[in-house]
């Protein structure tokens, strides 16, 4: 989707957009190789001829930050098509005094997770983040990443999609439970407990049952991100088609 887009473009709303593709300009090739498109002046074309063959030269060298930078933070779902097999889904849980206990970062073939006083630390995390092109979260702008940087002294620099503003500009409000019940994604029944209380009861007991549990419950979130973006995908490319 990212190479049919032009939204990135100085004074491209989402309504000229639409009139570019109508003229049968369906990606940067098309428009890098007409004359003329209508709305736009030749000094304006040609501008963007240049602006176009610069955001090629980023995704061949998948600068990302290059599209986040000049994408709109409602459209960077349009990015996720063509990095997805370099997408990490992160989710965060935290213990009742607000700090992380435990980090799950997956990809769509697997998944690691990040323990404290196993294996959450910020060398550890580093590393692990350093493998993807793509951060996906829910309100991870607001909570995962900034309880990272603070907690750990993270720098996260990885472009980053929130799937909770794309659900809400979809009318999908509410947090990650609330979205899963309207889009009928199910969840064992075993997974829909407080992730505090499992960790005081594995904290409490040393019982590794407990931290299991915990972690199929943070995989399950995981999971289930990994459904909603392929959602918010789909259904922003049809309101575009549309």
């Amino acid at each position: 989707m990212i190479k049919n887009s032009f939204i990135f473009l100085e004074k491209i709303s989402n309504k000229k957009e639409r009139n570019i593709w109508k003229q049968g300009i369906k990606d940067w090739h098309d428009f890098l190789n007409v004359e003329n498109v209508k709305g736009i002046s030749k000094e304006k074309k040609y501008y963007y001829d240049r602006k176009i063959k610069e955001a090629q030269n980023a995704l061949l060298k998948e600068e990302l930050s290059y599209f986040i930078r000049k994408l709109p933070k409602i459209e960077t779902w349009r990015l996720y098509d063509y990095f997805k097999d370099e997408c990490g889904f992160l989710d965060i849980e935290i213990d009742s005094y607000g700090k992380t206990i435990l980090v799950g970062i997956s990809d769509y073939y697997n998944a690691n997770f990040f323990v404290k006083g196993s294996n959450l630390e910020k060398d550890i995390l580093e590393k692990e983040l350093s493998k993807y092109k793509l951060i996906i979260t829910f309100n991870g702008s607001s909570f995962d990443l900034p309880k990272l940087k603070k907690q750990f002294g993270l720098k996260i620099n990885i472009p980053h999609i929130d799937l909770k503003h794309l659900c809400v500009n979809l009318g999908l409000k509410g947090g990650l439970k609330e979205v899963e019940k309207i889009l009928d994604i199910k969840r064992p029944q075993h997974l829909n407990g407080n992730p505090v209380d499992l960790w005081k009861a594995f904290h409490a007991s040393g019982d590794k049952e407990w931290l299991d549990l915990l972690i199929a419950y943070n995989n399950e979130d995981i999971e289930n991100l990994k459904a909603i973006m392929k959602f918010v995908y789909k259904k922003n490319k049809e309101k575009l088609n549309g």
